[in-house]
């Protein structure tokens, strides 16, 4: 170990001087990157291993304690079961939706750039305030989609939408489709796109199908975006808080309750940000495996491209 310390020392010492200078250019960068992301995930991973309130000095070192301790709470093993819920029904969604769009966007000639501009804009629109609008919409007495809906004669009451743990679920997903779609559409376009047409126009000729075209020629071309693509949804969806904050706050009792909205309760109302931080890092390793293998997969499948 100390040999190839200094032998790491010594290939420093021996860059060339634009080299140095490339990597002195980087250094703010690095710093900026770990004060925002590396200190606090080592710092959540130190509260988790300890028992301390907020604003208190740690009393304990209780060591995966915490992490034992999560599976006795009814709430928590709930929370677990929605977050699963909440992040493999809404990511297959956005992938096959976002999909779907985007092969009727490479369809379209005219006004191609407009429609790109109008699917954005529940992406780039404040995350707060399109949820805000969307917890109107569901309100139980002003609910334009309950009014709506009894109007074509689809329903005779309204939906409560947000008072049973069932629609509430529903309603949650609904608007995290709605966000991440764009996303999705506009990637898959940007990939649908870059096929080269000589590939398709020879498939037609040799008598494929529009159907054989896709999924023999398209699809296995997207697969390695479409892998990057999902997991960055999954990273996302399954760490999601103002979603489900602004519309259910967890509720109704404690059945939407997602990681991080458990954790904000627990850090927050309790001021336990030992168990707060356990909770929010009970799901990494189980990302970080399934990131490594799937990142794998892919770079697999790019080589055989």
């Amino acid at each position: 170990m100390p040999g190839s310390l200094l032998l790491k020392i010594k290939e420093l010492y021996m860059l060339t001087k634009e080299e140095k200078i490339a990597y002195i250019m980087l250094l703010p960068a690095f710093v900026l990157l770990f004060s925002l992301v590396g200190y606090p995930l080592f710092y959540s991973f130190y509260l988790s291993l300890v028992k301390k309130q907020a604003g208190q000095p740690v009393t304990a070192f209780v060591g995966l304690a915490n992490f034992v301790n999560l599976f006795k709470s009814d709430t928590f093993r709930l929370t677990l079961q929605n977050s699963l819920i909440y992040t493999f029904v809404a990511v297959p969604l956005k992938a096959i939706l976002g999909l779907v769009l985007a092969v009727l966007l490479s369809k379209v000639a005219r006004g191609r750039r407009v429609f790109r501009g109008i699917i954005l804009l529940p992406w780039v629109a404040p995350i707060s305030i399109s949820t805000l609008a969307w917890w109107w919409m569901y309100d139980p007495l002003y609910s334009v989609i309950n009014w709506s809906l009894i109007k074509l004669g689809i329903i005779k009451w309204g939906i409560p939408w947000l008072s049973t743990t069932f629609w509430a679920r529903v309603a949650l997903i609904t608007v995290n489709v709605w966000r991440g779609l764009p996303f999705f559409a506009v990637t898959f376009l940007a990939g649908l796109l870059a096929i080269p047409k000589d590939l398709l126009e020879s498939a037609q000729i040799d008598g494929a199908g529009a159907f054989a075209r896709f999924f023999r020629i398209t699809l296995p071309l997207l697969t390695p975006l479409l892998g990057v693509i999902i997991l960055y949804s999954v990273v996302m969806t399954i760490g999601d808080f103002p979603i489900v904050y602004v519309l259910t706050k967890g509720g109704p009792m404690n059945t939407t309750h997602v990681f991080a909205t458990l954790a904000f309760q627990e850090g927050i109302a309790t001021a336990d940000i030992a168990r707060a931080a356990t909770i929010v890092l009970f799901i990494f390793p189980f990302l970080a495996v399934s990131s490594f293998f799937q990142l794998r997969v892919i770079r697999k499948r790019v080589g055989a491209i």
